[in-house]
C-alpha cells in the first residue's frame, strides 16, 4: 500500500518541469498545503454573540496553520470578533494544554468579511501531527445575517452561547451546545513538508452519508490513511445534495470547482465523483453527453492548472425510492464513457468494486447502510482503496499537463 503511494509521490515530483530523480530523496522546502476542507453547502441562522468551536480532522500536519473562513453566501458583511485554533484535547470541546493561538488578520485579530467571499488567517505558529483534531472557534459578535456552513458535517461541533471571550478558552466547559454542522470554516492549510494534496470532489456518497459519525470513516478520510506516509494531504470537497449539471444543494460542480477544489493549496490531483444526484432527481438528466460534456469541462480546466484528473464510476443504488430502470440505463451509459472515453487520467471502478455481482443494480449489502444509496464504513474503506489504486496506475510523466510551476 505505501508502495503504490511512494509512485504516487513520484508521481508528482516527476510532473514538476526539470525535476531530477535524484530529488524524490531530498527533503522539500516546507511550503503551504491543504489539509482540511469542507465545501460550504448553504446557509444557516446566525448565531449572534456565540462562539463556535469547529472540531476539523487534519490529514497531513505541519509547522504553522493557516484557516479559511468563508462568508460566501452570505448577504451582509460577516464580523469575526475572534477566531482561534487549537489541538483538541481528548473527545470534548477542551484544548491540548498551551497548543490554543488567537489567529489574526493582517495584524489584527478582527475581521469584517463581504459577502459573497472568502477570507484567510495569518500564518499560526502551531506543530500539528497528522491526523490531529483541530479546534477552530469563531465568535461571531452581533448579527451578520445567515451563516455560510457545510450542513452534513457528520462531525459534532460545540457552541458557546455567551461567546464573547470564550474563544480563547482552554477548557470547554462554556461549550454546552452542539452542532453536526461546520460554521463559517471551510479550510485548513498546513506549512510543512507535505508533497501536495489530493481534493476528493463530490456529492454525499464523498461526504460521507452512511458512514459512522465522529469517526472519520468518509472515503476521502480512509484515503487519507492510505497516502499519509506518502506526505500527501486529502481534502473532502463533496457537499451532500450536490449535481454535475445544475445547481442543487451547493452551486453546481462546474460552477464550484475553482473555490473548492483549483484554488486550494497544494493540490496536484482531482477525484471526481459527482453524477447519482442528476441521474435521480428532479428533472431527470437523461442526457448522456450532458455528462460527457460536464465531465471534459472538469478535466480540461483542471489539466489547464497542471492537475491531474481521476474519474469514479457511479455505484449502483437500486432499491432507493428514486431508482427506475431507465435512470439505470443513464448510469450505465455515463459509466461506460467514465470507463472508456478517454477524458480522465485515471478510472477507479467504484461501480465495480461495490456492486452486487448477483444483481449488478445493487450495492453488496455489506456495503450499504441501509438506503441502498450510500456506503456503510466497509464500502468506504473499498472506495478509498479503488480509488488510491487509479492514483497508482496514473502515467509517470506527462509534462504537457503542466502549465506553469508548482
Amino acid at each position: 500500500m505505501a508502495g503504490a503511494g511512494r509512485i504516487l509521490a513520484v508521481l508528482l515530483l516527476a510532473m514538476v518541469p526539470g525535476t531530477a530523480e535524484t530529488a524524490v530523496a531530498e527533503p522539500a522546502p516546507p511550503s503551504w498545503t491543504g489539509s482540511w476542507e469542507t465545501a460550504p453547502s448553504g446557509t444557516a441562522p446566525a448565531l449572534p454573540g456565540a462562539a463556535i468551536r469547529n472540531v476539523v480532522h487534519l490529514s497531513v500536519g505541519g509547522t504553522a496553520v493557516r484557516v479559511r473562513l468563508g462568508n460566501r453566501f452570505g448577504t451582509a458583511p460577516l464580523r469575526l470578533g475572534a477566531v482561534t485554533v487549537a489541538l483538541r484535547r481528548g473527545a470534548g470541546p477542551g484544548a491540548v494544554p498551551g497548543t490554543l493561538r488567537t489567529a489574526t488578520f493582517h495584524g489584527a485579530p478582527t475581521v469584517t468579511v463581504p459577502p459573497g467571499r472568502d477570507t484567510v488567517t495569518d500564518p499560526v505558529p502551531l506543530s500539528v501531527p497528522a491526523a490531529a483534531d483541530l479546534l477552530v472557534t469563531v465568535y461571531t459578535p452581533e448579527d451578520s445575517g445567515p451563516a455560510t456552513y457545510h450542513q452534513t458535517a457528520l462531525q459534532t461541533s460545540y457552541v458557546a452561547r455567551d461567546g464573547a471571550g470564550r474563544a480563547a478558552d482552554q477548557g470547554g466547559a462554556a461549550y454546552t451546545r452542539t452542532v453536526s454542522s461546520w460554521y463559517y470554516v471551510t479550510g485548513v492549510d498546513v506549512l510543512g513538508a507535505a508533497s501536495g494534496c489530493i481534493v476528493a470532489f463530490g456529492d454525499s456518497l464523498t461526504d460521507g452519508n452512511g458512514s459512522t459519525p465522529d469517526a472519520n470513516h468518509r472515503w476521502p478520510d480512509r484515503l487519507a490513511a492510505r497516502v499519509r506516509a506518502d506526505r500527501l494531504g486529502v481534502l473532502n470537497a463533496g457537499i451532500s445534495g450536490n449535481r454535475l449539471l445544475r445547481d442543487g444543494t451547493g452551486p453546481r460542480a462546474l460552477a464550484r470547482l475553482d473555490a473548492d477544489a483549483l484554488d486550494r493549496a497544494g493540490v496536484r490531483v482531482l477525484v471526481v465523483l459527482e453524477g447519482i444526484n442528476d441521474i435521480k432527481g428532479t428533472p431527470t438528466a437523461d442526457d448522456a453527453t450532458a455528462y460527457a460534456d460536464a465531465y471534459r469541462a472538469l478535466v480540461a480546466r483542471a489539466h489547464a492548472r497542471g492537475l491531474r484528473v481521476v474519474g469514479v464510476t457511479l455505484t449502483p443504488y437500486r432499491g432507493f425510492s428514486a431508482y427506475t430502470g431507465a435512470r439505470e440505463a443513464v448510469r450505465q451509459r455515463v459509466n461506460a464513457f467514465i470507463r472508456t472515453g478517454g477524458t480522465f487520467d485515471a478510472v477507479a471502478d467504484a461501480d465495480a468494486a461495490l456492486r452486487d455481482p448477483t444483481d449488478p443494480t445493487r450495492l453488496l449489502p455489506a456495503y450499504d447502510p441501509g438506503d441502498h444509496l450510500h456506503f456503510n464504513d466497509a464500502g468506504m474503506t473499498v472506495v478509498a482503496e479503488t480509488v488510491r489504486r487509479a492514483l497508482a496506475r496514473i502515467p509517470l510523466v506527462n509534462r504537457s499537463l503542466v502549465t506553469a510551476p508548482w
